[in-house]
């Protein structure tokens, strides 16, 4: 708290001198060499893609409604940038720039009452109530939605201001540029150069105070030498005293590729330790918990249950001696422990987060160094798909992390995880009596009807559902069903079917829900709707984007490019569809995501250097063609029926979106390098992206392929724009 105090005491001091100090007048005429334009232009783009991905990780931790909308925040950055780029004839206001990221950094850990008031703001925009959200009811307030509304706006304001200067200098910097389409490409270049940083200090799980030292040391480096960029660079400091927590032994935070986490140990009056509680986003998560029988003896009020009813040891009341293990979302190691204990054979432990892996090693029993476990560090459905079984047991951990797979993406990390398809994949490695027993946080009963549907669908049987509670540990909804469709374990075991039948949970007599599908992977979502958090959220984008628009010279007598923003809006969605798409086969593990990413720039720059090349551009109509072809063809195409390992049919799905991307660009590249203002033309597209990403919503109701529809209707209206482009430079010419 001293530390918060001390930055938001420096934060509003730096805010303050940069509002009242007297700006120094900056030409707008940029450098005339233009090694020192590329460099100032390579800087500003990988700097805008490092800042953008930072704020919509940074954001979706502290502001639980961002983690659930996450490309909410993306927008955000489109919109800024794109007001950047239709203002790239003014002066870029780096001061403004710096104050606006400090104060936002101010709002969100404010040293009072931000932590309360970010906490529950999905919940006074009523997110719970067609979404399973964490800690957030039901109920709606209108005076506390009010208050949530007006945050929200300030929140959204802060977001936007940050990338308009950004905007400006990028896509000034390519105006001013000899060949607009080479500046382009070094955009795409500096861009690339960003992800791949970011993502680096990802893997080497650095904290945002040093994301946010890194952009604003980013944004000084912009500047002139002088006091200028000192002025600029002072805002390190309020910056990082407000993101620093302190940290001991026994209670610490951890930044991992997915989120944060923050480990506190507990102990009993006479120092013993007693469990290590884990927050993630600030919110429970799991407990290391020691439960070996030695130490349930020495404290025998700590479990409060029958040990061998408790929701770790209970999988293994279903299955015979020594049971051959696969378990899903292994965590800090409680269900592997109890694995251990039951006696199991052999143990396939996957988890994602190296981090949540790596504090396994704090478990009180070891057990990820028992020879029996083999712990794998990777995605729970690239994992089943690569894997021969067969097993007697497959338990699905308590993996519902809550967590975004993907900053490009609307989904969750475990949502391919429960699907249909997913737990048929499971039930082919099972032995002809083997279990899946799924553990989960049911926190609607929509939710419980779902997971017993979708083992009904896969196993042809209504599965064993009940509750199992737990005094030391977490309490679990419990789903179990057998490859034979009976649990011929639960009817000769006279004490397991008691308890059973006295914890039993009626989900199956509830109303009728979707199931989620690879197509319709919305496990958090009860219907086939768009929530009405989304719509307001929605709304409240449109407001700021208004807003900050009708700020623009002359923008209500000129419109938008149509081509340009229509490719804007297209290729939003099919990036989105191939980040979601190749997560199916690769994984959603972060390296993945960054690998797809940097694939679909590197085929634009791909792209501008073919256009660069060609003496004679490729025919409009051709490009255009072979574009909403290409994105019909990923439509259509049976991935589920190529053979092979996952990884195989991965690969045959990059190379299927890989063609309609490549056309995108190629079409793109070459209407850029003909445009009279290439800032104007990125602005359009940035504008285009916004739009884009508020009709990624559409799949919530239609699902993910639907977004490829939506794609190519968007490309074709981009070929209007062609035609309309092309009549008035004929006509232009008579």
């Amino acid at each position: 708290m001293i530390l918060r105090l001390i930055g938001a005491v420096l934060a509003l001091a730096t805010i303050a001198t940069y509002c009242f100090l007297p700006k120094k007048r900056v030409s707008s005429e940029v450098p005339t060499r233009e090694s020192s334009r590329i460099s100032a232009l390579f800087l500003a783009s990988a700097l805008t893609l490092f800042v953008e991905l930072a704020l919509i990780r940074w954001v979706a931790t502290e502001i639980r409604i961002f983690a659930y909308a996450k490309n909410l925040a993306l927008l955000l950055c489109f919109l800024g940038f794109g007001l950047g780029c239709a203002l790239a004839r003014e002066t870029p206001r780096w001061r403004a720039t710096a104050g606006t990221l400090l104060a936002l950094i101010l709002v969100v850990r404010f040293p009072w009452f931000s932590e309360q008031l970010m906490e529950n703001l999905s919940r006074y925009l009523g997110a719970g109530r067609h979404l399973d959200v964490w800690a957030t009811g039901p109920e709606r307030h209108w005076e506390l939605f009010l208050l949530g509304s007006a945050v929200s706006l300030v929140l959204f304001f802060l977001l936007t201001y940050i990338f308009i200067p950004l905007g400006q200098k990028v896509s000034r910097e390519i105006e001013v540029s000899e060949r607009p389409l080479l500046g382009y490409s070094w955009n795409l270049a500096g861009s690339l150069v960003g992800i791949l940083a970011f993502f680096g200090v990802s893997w080497m799980a650095l904290p945002p105070a040093v994301w946010f030292a890194i952009v604003l040391a980013g944004i000084a480096v912009l500047q002139p030498p002088g006091k200028e960029r000192i002025l600029i660079g002072f805002a390190i400091i309020p910056a990082i005293f407000l993101l620093l927590s302190p940290a001991t032994a026994h209670h610490f935070n951890l930044w991992t590729p997915y989120q944060q986490i923050e480990v506190q140990d507990l102990f009993f009056p006479n120092g013993e330790l007693k469990s290590s509680e884990i927050r993630v986003n600030h919110t429970g998560y799991q407990a290391i918990v020691n439960l070996s029988d030695d130490f349930i003896a020495r404290h025998p009020g700590l479990l409060q249950q029958n040990p061998e009813y408790i929701p770790y040891n209970l999988p293994f009341r279903f299955v015979g001696a020594k049971p051959r293990v696969l378990i899903v979302g292994s965590g800090t190691g409680n269900d592997v422990a109890a694995a251990l204990r039951n006696g199991s054979s052999s143990i396939d432990a996957v988890e994602i987060d190296p981090a949540i892996l790596k504090l396994g090693e704090r478990h009180p029993e070891h057990p990820y160094s028992d020879p029996r476990v083999h712990a794998h560090l990777t995605d729970a459905r690239a994992f089943m798909k690569r894997a021969h079984g067969p097993y007697d047991l497959i338990l699905f951990g308590l993996l519902d992390s809550h967590t975004q797979m993907s900053d490009y993406s609307n989904m969750r990390i475990d949502n391919f995880v429960y699907t249909v398809e997913s737990f048929r994949e499971a039930r082919k490695l099972l032995t002809p009596d083997g279990v899946v027993f799924v553990k989960f946080q049911v926190n609607h009963i929509w939710l419980g009807k779902r997971l017993a549907l979708m083992l009904a669908n896969t196993f042809g049987t209504a599965p064993t559902v009940f509750f199992a509670p737990s005094s030391y540990g977490v309490s679990a909804s419990c789903f179990v069903i057998s490859n034979s469709g009976n649990i011929a374990t639960e009817q000769k075991d006279l004490p397991l079917r008691q308890f059973v039948e006295s914890k039993r949970s009626a989900f199956l007599d509830s109303p009728p829900v979707p199931l989620t599908t690879d197509n319709w992977p919305y496990l958090y979502q009860d219907q086939r709707t768009i929530p009405a958090v989304f719509f307001v959220l929605s709304l409240l984008v449109i407001i700021v984007a208004t807003g900050f628009y009708l700020r623009i010279p002359n923008a209500r007598s000129r419109m938008p490019s149509l081509f340009f923003f229509s490719m804007g809006v297209g290729f939003l969605l099919l990036e989105t569809q191939v980040v979601s798409r190749l997560a199916l086969y690769f994984g959603t593990t972060w390296q993945v995501n960054g690998i797809v990413i940097a694939a679909i720039l590197a085929a634009l720059l791909i792209a501008n250097y073919v256009t660069e090349l060609l003496r004679k551009p490729v025919p409009r109509s051709w490009g255009l063609a072979l574009l909403v072809f290409g994105i019909l063809f990923a439509y259509l195409f049976p991935f589920q029926r190529v053979p092979g390992p996952a990884a195989s049919v991965g690969v045959v799905a990059a190379l299927v979106f890989s063609v309609p991307v490549f056309f995108a660009g190629l079409l793109f590249s070459a209407e850029f390098r003909q445009t009279d203002s290439p800032a104007t033309a990125l602005g359009a597209n940035m504008l285009g992206a916004v739009l884009g990403g508020l009709l990624e919503n559409a799949s919530l109701v239609f699902g993910m392929k639907a977004l490829l529809v939506i794609a190519a209707f968007f490309y074709l209206l981009a070929g209007v724009g062609l035609l309309r482009r092309k009549t008035a430079a004929v006509s232009d010419r008579t």
